[in-house]
């Protein structure tokens, strides 16, 4: 139930830097200047849903995104939910189910290093796998170089 144009849009959310969560939505085309949202999000059906501690607020207070730690990937399917209130009218609430792996935006590789010889005309390039917290065989990695002539 609830107004139309009142629920959230443009719901997004990002993991990086490993464990941290971001999340993101616009206010609904007809929520008002005192419309609170309130986001709820929980990765199992066995648990209960748990609420932001960490809001995003806008110049009128509201929220329209939260900030998480300690996020782990693993194959969880999250699920999001996103109501609100304002005085005397309810509000649309927004459901979204994400696979977490599938937002993770993963760091550089690391400790990249590159010998080139004038002997051979050759370089070699080597790297570590980046940061995550879910991918345990290095082989799932694709990588590109590009290598520009200066």
């Amino acid at each position: 139930a609830g107004m139309n144009g009142t629920a959230i849009e443009n719901f997004v959310c990002v993991i990086f830097n490993v464990s941290f969560m971001s999340c993101t939505w616009h206010v609904g085309k007809t929520a008002s200047g005192d419309t609170q949202y309130f986001l709820y999000w929980r990765t199992s059906k066995r648990e209960d849903f748990t609420g932001c501690q960490n809001y995003i607020k806008d110049n009128y207070g509201r929220h329209i995104g939260c900030k998480f730690q300690n996020v782990t990937i693993e194959n969880k399917r999250a699920h999001f939910l996103v109501n609100g209130s304002r005085k005397g009218q309810s509000i649309e609430s927004y459901e979204k189910r994400i696979i977490l792996y599938k937002i993770e935006k993963l760091t550089p590789p690391l400790n990249v290093t590159v010998n080139c010889t004038e002997a051979s005309h050759a370089c070699e390039i080597q790297w570590q796998p980046p940061h995550t917290s879910h991918v345990k065989r290095r082989g799932c990695f694709k990588y590109e170089i590009v290598i520009e002539n200066k």
